[in-house]
């Protein structure tokens, strides 16, 4: 049985706004009044300053529950060149170790409500010597929600990315369509429905496209735009954060 503390967010590809998608729900819970835990295992890519690597994903995700706490525990692996985190690993002499993510994930599980991990581009993105991302989800026993983007393609790609989290025993929660446009066109138009009806998992939710603003502003954004809808507790449910509501 997966972990009904927390969610894995994946996405169908590198790009499709899982770090928005996680800040976004990190807030609504957090507004909720829920102690969230927030997690980046392994970020290629990262800023350096002096010394110092440092993930903007985390940075975002830690300022959606409202902290400045700089736990090493949120970011496992900082790794500086933005290439698969096994090849990025490599160049900086690290190896990624599935048993230290699990240790840090569990002591955040230890003192929050609910834990929202972000992961890396995809399911299939390589970690380490021939494990990838979907492994260390079966490692850390957590269910997954799935962001999609809405343009043309994004059925096919959705789809693979569903039928394939099955076939590796991990519960797929649902799928959550980002930067959806105003004014859809047609492809984007039927997405949404097309992706709740042949999944096999449940549409979560839609959330906009809003290009001129700044993450901080986005989430911000869209977090408003969510607390007003009503269906928006039945997404929260639906993600295993019920029973800490």
């Amino acid at each position: 049985m997966a972990n009904c503390k927390g969610i894995f967010i994946t996405g169908t590809d590198t790009g499709v706004g899982k770090t928005i998608v996680s800040a976004v729900l990190a807030r609504l819970l957090a507004n909720k009044g829920l102690s969230v835990g927030v997690m980046k295992p392994v970020t290629s890519g990262c800023m350096e300053i002096g010394s110092k690597l440092l993930s903007e994903d985390a940075e975002l995700l830690k300022w959606a529950v409202h902290t400045r706490e700089d736990d090493p525990d949120m970011t496992p692996y900082l790794l500086r060149e933005p290439l698969a985190p096994s090849v990025a690993a490599e160049l900086d002499k690290v190896r990624i170790d599935f048993s230290i993510i699990k240790a840090a994930y569990e002591r955040l599980a230890a003192k929050h409500d609910f834990v929202i991990v972000e992961g890396a581009g995809g399911l299939m993105v390589p970690l380490a010597g021939g494990l990838l991302t979907a492994d260390l989800i079966n490692h850390l026993n957590l269910p997954v929600a799935v962001v999609a983007r809405p343009n043309l393609g994004t059925v096919n790609h959705t789809l693979l990315t569903t039928f394939t989290a099955r076939q590796m025993d991990i519960p797929v929660k649902g799928i959550i369509v980002n930067n959806y446009p105003s004014a859809p066109n047609k492809a984007e138009e039927y997405a949404p429905h097309m992706l709740g009806s042949l999944s096999g998992a449940p549409l979560l939710g839609v959330f906009p496209h809003s290009p001129r603003l700044d993450q901080h502003t986005l989430v911000e954004e869209i977090v408003s735009i969510l607390e007003q809808d009503p269906a928006t507790a039945l997404m929260l449910r639906e993600l295993g954060a019920g029973a800490a509501l």
